[in-house]
């Protein structure tokens, strides 16, 4: 089928999970309570994705607080009691974060339960999403490696590890979110794309890589006003990346000022082409999918080209992810009708 469709990962999560509308939103309950409420939101996103039309669902990381710190809870030396303010993607905005202080190890599985409730509940394609290295290490303060490069390629290891782990517990697509790919353009060069590697190393699954300007939230938004009409970093950085073992990249194309025939820099890769704004409200038609998806078919080849969001949804407004959803499921069928 041409133009599978899926999303970046994300999705609200229900008012009675979590507070509406906001990045690290607390939970309303604890315990066994809070366990059952993850569980009631994995399988209501799973329905929600299936009944707008998307081939490839995610549990929509309604089990974790942010996604990076979702997948850190579970491992051992780091002290979560102690959070210092640290400056995100080069200081654009703050937040307070964990600090890793001893060697790191993973005390267990980590998504296992919210991977087997989804792969029980849906018998479509299924994706799970794990944070990249790169990403983690600007996430987190270190107090122990004093070396981004040894404290990245330490959490490698334990991604590769809960990767392994996921790909057998059925999971079919594992994607690594890198939004920091777009703000150490050199870093990535040099060993960025190397510790992804060793996160996907061995696994038997397919891969992909989330590469962003982040979610629609103001420090992003503000930020994007100052980098100009054409936004090309990732001109320095898609050549390596095409030469990676990674196989699909997932790119913003729906009012991004990225030049679309930066993707012809991609010949080795399935694109996972973002034809849904998620800085917006406004609500695309099914023409407004279809329009982005054939502006993208002039660079990339109509096989390779999976539908999906430009970032996660998990800030926005319950009925206007919802909506959105439906939107997405709607124009890649209009477009396999007209494109096809």
């Amino acid at each position: 089928m041409l133009f599978p469709t899926t999303i970046a990962g994300s999705l609200p999560k229900p008012e009675w999970l979590a507070e509406p509308n906001m990045l690290w939103a607390p939970w309303k309950s604890k315990g066994e309570e809070l366990a059952r409420a993850k569980r009631d939101a994995t399988v209501l996103a799973l329905k929600l994705q299936e009944d707008s039309g998307i081939d490839i669902v995610t549990e929509g990381e309604q089990a974790r607080q942010h996604f990076v710190h979702g997948f850190l809870e579970r491992i051992e030396g780091i002290d979560f009691a102690h959070k210092v303010e640290m400056g995100i993607r080069n200081d654009r905005y703050k937040a307070m974060v964990p600090q890793v202080v001893a060697p790191l190890r993973l005390t267990g599985r980590v998504h296992a339960d919210e991977a087997h409730v989804a792969r029980a509940h849906t018998t479509r394609k299924l994706k799970f999403t794990l944070p990249g290295p790169m990403t983690i290490i600007d996430t987190i303060a270190d107090r122990y490696y004093g070396d981004r490069v040894k404290m990245a390629f330490a959490f490698a290891e334990l991604l590769n590890q809960e990767a392994k782990a996921l790909a057998a517990d059925g999971i079919d697509i594992v994607q690594f979110d890198e939004p920091a790919f777009n703000v150490y353009m050199d870093e990535v060069n040099d060993w960025g794309i190397k510790a992804l590697e060793r996160a996907a190393e061995g696994l038997t699954c397919a891969t992909a890589v989330h590469i962003c300007y982040g979610y629609g939230i103001k420090a992003n938004t503000d930020w994007k006003q100052t980098l100009g009409n054409q936004w090309r970093q990732y001109e320095q950085i898609f050549p390596a990346i095409d030469k990676s073992s990674i196989q699909q990249v997932a790119i913003e194309c729906r009012n991004s000022k990225v030049p679309l025939e930066l993707l012809a820099l991609l010949p080795g890769k399935v694109v996972q082409a973002g034809v849904i704004d998620v800085a917006s409200d406004v609500i695309e038609s099914a023409e407004d999918v279809v329009k982005v998806i054939d502006d993208v078919s002039k660079f990339v080849p109509t096989r390779n080209i999976v539908a999906t969001t430009n970032c996660g949804m998990a800030p926005m407004r319950r009925d206007v992810a919802e909506a959105k959803l439906v939107a997405l499921g709607a124009g890649a069928k209009l477009a396999r009708q007209r494109l096809g």
